[in-house]
């Protein structure tokens, strides 16, 4: 099991930043519509099979995150 939402986690911290969708694609050169594809894909950003291969194996993940100095 996946403990956090990452997408949404993505959005809540686009919203901290003040930083749109279309700021966060140039940062990472790539495009607005590929950014939001990802938000909204109905697997999430986190591979389906990666989060089964962790289950399988007895583990949970679980994301923290730390704000750079």
């Amino acid at each position: 099991m996946v403990r956090n939402n990452i997408e949404v986690d993505v959005k809540a911290k686009c919203m901290e930043t003040g930083k749109t969708q279309v700021q966060l694609a140039e940062e990472i050169d790539t495009t607005k519509a590929y950014v939001n594809r990802l938000i909204k894909k109905k697997d999430g950003m986190v591979n389906k099979t990666f989060v089964q291969m962790m289950e399988a194996l007895g583990y949970d993940i679980e994301l923290h995150y730390v704000k750079r100095r």
